[in-house]
């Protein structure tokens, strides 16, 4: 029963076209807080300007340490015991924003990417819905 709209960037000329329609429905939709899990898009200024500090995001590692698409294998790479999940507030850069919320993973040595993802993953789905509430509640951004 939740309302939901779909949108392919590339269905639109360019960023700006895409993200000022994505805009516009989120203004129409009276949307107060954008809830980033598996975006991988780079929120661009239309957007960003808007919901400045009401964009909330969760990373795969223990901000600041390995930001961008790769950081469960670039940890296991870089032979960390630990890495994590991060939320955080979405600024201008790559996941820079403000840290909300962090939770330790510890690295095992028989750890593949893939294992390691799905323990990470069991750790999300606990954590982010738990901030989320937080955030709601508290109004706090």
């Amino acid at each position: 029963g939740v309302p939901f709209k779909v949108f392919s960037p590339k269905n639109y000329e360019n960023r700006a076209a895409y993200e000022s329609e994505l805009l516009n429905q989120l203004e129409l939709n009276e949307v107060e807080l954008i809830v980033l899990a598996g975006y991988m898009r780079i929120i661009g200024p239309t957007v960003l300007t808007a919901y400045a500090n009401r964009i909330l995001n969760i990373h795969p590692s223990l901000l600041p340490s390995f930001p961008g698409r790769n950081s469960i294998q670039d940890a296991l790479e870089a032979n960390e015991t630990k890495t994590g999940v991060t939320v955080h507030i979405v600024d201008a850069g790559v996941d820079t924003g403000p840290i909300i919320a962090q939770e330790k993973v510890a690295i095992l040595p028989e750890d593949t990417v893939d294992s390691l993802e799905a323990r990470i993953h069991q750790v999300e789905h606990r954590l982010f819905p738990q901030v989320i509430q937080k955030v709601i509640e508290n109004k706090n951004l």
